[in-house]
């Protein structure tokens, strides 16, 4: 289900890449990190780098290795994923949930929302500006 708000900076979010890509865009829905605060201009659009759990090959420096512990769901059950800096997107919230966690005892859905530390979220970033060639501006970050 689509999302009405814009998540925090640093939550995991899944992002329907399916609709209106091309190859070697994204293609499929994936887990996706949000790496963009709210922008009143820019309402229901949040910027975001996807997530793999399969380790990219080469390896480049705009590749974050990130340790997901616990895992996000039974179809994403790895503790270590790798962020792909190199394939930020500005999306529609129409194209991100919530990963959901279950239901509490009264039966209502949980979401997990909580962030990915502040030291992750410099860590992509810095991988950002590397995959938009602009490596020497991580010396501010």
């Amino acid at each position: 289900m689509a999302i009405d708000f814009h998540p925090a900076i640093g939550t995991i979010v899944m992002c329907n890449y399916d609709e209106g890509f091309k190859v070697p865009e994204m293609r499929k829905t994936r887990p996706a990190i949000v790496i963009s605060p709210p922008i009143r201009v820019r309402a229901n659009l949040a910027t975001v780098v996807p997530i793999s759990t399969s380790p990219p090959m080469p390896e480049m420096p705009y590749h974050y290795r990130l340790t997901i512990d616990p895992p996000l769901s039974k179809k994403f059950d790895a503790t270590e994923a790798w962020v792909k800096c190199d394939m930020v997107c500005a999306v529609s919230f129409e194209r991100l949930s919530l990963i959901r966690n279950g239901k509490d005892i009264t039966g209502k859905r949980i979401y997990r929302i909580e962030p990915i530390s502040d030291n992750d979220l410099r860590s992509i970033r810095a991988c950002v500006l590397k995959g938009l060639g602009l490596a020497t501006l991580t010396n501010h970050l």
